[in-house]
Formats: structure tokens, sequence, C-alpha cells
């Protein structure tokens, strides 16, 4: 749950407010395919499962190989919550990795140091380096693998902050997300909140930009890609809902108003990458978590874009 965080904070955006705004148009609710239609009965399905856990359902599928897409609310804002360690590990990436300098450590194998204070929940992890600090590529594994909050943080003290991650965003041709606070304030999720907010297509047009595209170098492609497959959060969500055999490389998120997300790439049995993001939330604060709306929409999902494979 949301708590003051001890690390310094930044001055909120002022520029992503009006794209945030745009962000929050009339609610779409398709499903598409680039090559042919998608069945009719997949917006109704996914209407149903919105009605039965009583939740708000954004959607974006799409098989790169075929274009076969599937969107329903993707244009819509949702809270990022954790979704941003996936991408602020990326921007860390892209900014500091590289040869060793002089001293034969690369800008990924510099310690960090940081004091008691800036431990805060959710980072056991983290915090076995309070004595010795936490190499830069350890604290992306952490954030990553286990959505560790002061690893998340530490990352975006090295890209300028939650404006730094921002304009990242843009620079992957992103003009909708956008981060304004740290962990764990993020988090609050508060409806018609344009703070820290994206939108399910944003969101996975960027992420494939990254796995799968040219917006980092083949290496930092690679060290991606491996730090996402490690995840561990996603047991009862992608990892619960697709097809035995495929491979998945996924971050998750977690917030009040039981928002509840999963963004990854998927490998199905053949080899072909599907992007899929699921961002889910209700309309209380303290309302229950269901994972299983997220397994049961990843089943549906690749069942529509990758029948068979």
């Amino acid at each position: 749950m949301p708590r003051t965080t001890p690390l310094p904070r930044r001055r909120l955006l002022r520029a992503g407010g009006a794209l945030a705004a745009a962000a929050a148009l009339t609610p779409t609710v398709t499903a598409r395919a680039a090559a042919d239609s998608a069945p009719d009965d997949v917006s109704a399905r996914l209407r149903a499962l919105e009605r039965e856990y009583d939740a708000r359902l954004g959607v974006h599928a799409r098989n790169t190989r075929t274009g076969r897409t599937v969107t329903y609310r993707a244009g819509e804002p949702f809270a990022m919550c954790s979704l941003f360690k996936a991408f602020a590990a990326a921007a860390v990436l892209r900014d500091h990795s590289g040869p060793a300098g002089r001293g034969g450590r690369s800008g990924l194998d510099e310690v960090i140091h940081f004091p008691p204070a800036d431990i805060l929940s959710n980072s056991e992890h983290s915090g076995d380096f309070l004595e010795t600090g936490i190499p830069v590529r350890e604290a992306c594994a952490l954030a990553i693998r286990y959505s560790d909050n002061t690893a998340g943080n530490l990352m975006l003290r090295r890209i300028g902050g939650p404006a730094g991650l921002t304009r990242f965003f843009r620079s992957l041709g992103d003009e909708v997300s956008r981060l304004d606070r740290w962990e764990t304030d993020l988090n609050s999720a508060i409806p018609g909140d344009p703070r820290d907010t994206t939108t399910p297509s944003a969101l996975a047009r960027s992420l494939e930009r990254l796995t799968l595209g040219r917006a980092l170098s083949g290496a930092d492609r690679r060290q991606l890609v491996a730090w996402l497959k490690g995840n561990t959060t996603s047991a009862k969500r992608f990892r619960a809902g697709l097809p035995e055999g495929w491979t998945l490389a996924d971050k998750t998120g977690t917030g009040s108003y039981a928002s509840a997300h999963d963004l990854g790439v998927a490998w199905t049995t053949r080899g072909t990458p599907v992007v899929l993001a699921v961002l889910t939330t209700k309309a209380e604060r303290d309302a229950p978590v269901d994972e299983t709306l997220i397994e049961r929409t990843a089943r549906l999902l690749a069942q529509t874009v990758a029948p068979g494979e």
C-alpha cells in the first residue's frame, strides 16, 4: 500500500498533463486484427470478465508474425504501478551499460550505497546490500525479478528520477506514459488522477520496441529480456494463463483500487513473439486484487492471436 517515500522528491511534470488528459477519452471496446477479423465474441467475452470481477480491463495483444491484434480499452488510462521498473531498467541499460572503463568496471558494475532510511516495503532483497552497497545491474535485476521497491527507486535515481523515465518514454515515441512520483507513492492509483499513468497500447508498443526492436543495442536488449524471463511475480497471472511450452518475459504491477497488471512478450512453441498487456482496476480503494482475471484474460488472448501455436 502507498507510503511516503524517504527518497528525495522531484517536481511533478507539467507537460505530461495534457497528454494524460488526451488519453482519458471515450473508452474503446474493440477486438481487431491486421489481416483478418478477430472472433466476434472476443469483445463480449472481455466485457463478461469485467462484469464477473466488477473490474475495468485494458488489453493489448499482438502476434508480431501475423499482425493479428486484439485491443480492449487499450487507449484508456491506468495507473502504471511497478510496470515502470522494466522501463527504468531499460533506460539504465541504454545510458549506463557499455564497455568497462579504465578500472575494468562498466556502468552496470558501479556500486550504489544507500542508507537504512531508503529501505521500503517489499525490499527484502535490496536490504541484503545495505552494508556493502548494490551494483547497478543487481538493482535492475531485483527490481524486475522481485519488484523490489528500493531497487526501483535506486534505478530512478540513475536516470533522473520520474521525469527522467518520462523522457525515456518520449524517446521511444510514447507520448502517453508518464511517471511523476517515486515508490511507493506512485501506487495510489486514484481514479481520474493523471499522475503515473499509461495505457495498455502505449506500454505494449514501447515494450515491443525495447525487447524485439532496435531501441536498445543487441547486448542490452538480450540483457533486458533475460531479466524479464527471470521474473518471479507472475505465477498466478500470465504464467498461469499462457499455454504450456510458451516462454515468457514479463513484469507485473500492483497498487490500490485493485490495480493488477502484467506486461510482457511470450514466445509460442513455434517461436512466434506475442506482445501482451493486461491492466485491471476496480472502483473501490481497498477492493481485493483478482489475479485470476489476468490469468483468464491471458488464456483468451493466446487462443485468439496465436491459435494452435
